[in-house]
């Protein structure tokens, strides 16, 4: 697959757009993750062991901001043959664009749906697998808690919805600390401090992070009973949440 280095913030911008998932960022997207986002990799080790853990036969499997279809490669390796369909949602045509030529070239096309949509327009049934790797943070937050019912109407009972966020901590000496030592696993991967200042400005209203004590609330909210933390690297983490 054509990968390419991620340099979109490297040079002074005089002036700044909101950071959106158009064609130049779904051509370095793949980088761009692997680079800012730390324990990336073991995120999605623990999206295919949970998919194995708690993916009934016959059932769909959710991917809602599937990008570019690393969770959904995640979940078909751990799937085995339970006959599940997999069902990747994403609004982004470029990123769908993407998604569709890299599951196409890994052969996997087959038993996967790609739908390029805003994921609350799309109805959730049958389902025993929800992904939310790092989605829930881009929608605006009047609309996060209607997400999460609608997912949850549509899990069947002993379902799983696997959240990971970036987070932020209601201490503010924590929230600056954890700030800093995520830059600097930036900056261990080549990142300048213009390019992290920048793009923090590009995603300032457009990624909203939450505490992790706000995402547990709101999932008890919604129904979820069961709540496992299961993933934390400096700010972010991910939860299993069981119906």
């Amino acid at each position: 697959m054509n990968r390419s280095r991620d340099d979109l913030f490297a040079l002074k911008q005089t002036s700044m757009s909101e950071f959106a998932f158009d064609d130049q960022v779904a051509r370095v997207f793949d980088d761009m993750i692997q680079r800012s986002v730390p324990g990336y990799s073991t995120l999605l080790t623990g999206i295919a062991a949970l998919t194995r853990k708690y993916a009934q036969n016959n059932t769909h499997c959710y991917d809602l901001g599937c990008s570019t279809g690393a969770s959904m490669l995640a979940m078909h390796g751990a799937l085995g043959n339970r006959g599940c369909k997999i069902i990747g949602v994403d609004n982004s045509t470029a990123m769908i664009e993407r998604c569709r030529s890299d599951l196409q070239q890994a052969g996997l096309d087959i038993m996967i749906d790609i739908v390029c949509s805003d994921i609350l327009d799309v109805s959730i049934e049958n389902a025993s697998v929800v992904v939310m790797n790092l989605t829930l943070q881009f929608i605006p937050l009047a609309k996060r808690q209607r997400c999460l019912e609608t997912i949850y109407r549509g899990l069947l009972p002993g379902g799983i919805l696997i959240l990971s966020e970036k987070i932020n901590f209601t201490d503010a000496h924590e929230n600056q600390w954890q700030q800093s030592v995520h830059h600097g696993f930036k900056q261990l991967h080549g990142y300048s401090a213009l390019e992290i200042s920048q793009k923090r400005t590009a995603l300032e209203n457009v990624l909203i992070p939450e505490t992790l004590e706000t995402h547990r609330q709101r999932l008890i909210n919604t129904g979820f009973r069961t709540i496992h933390s299961w993933f934390q690297c400096f700010n972010f983490i991910s939860l299993a949440a069981i119906k």
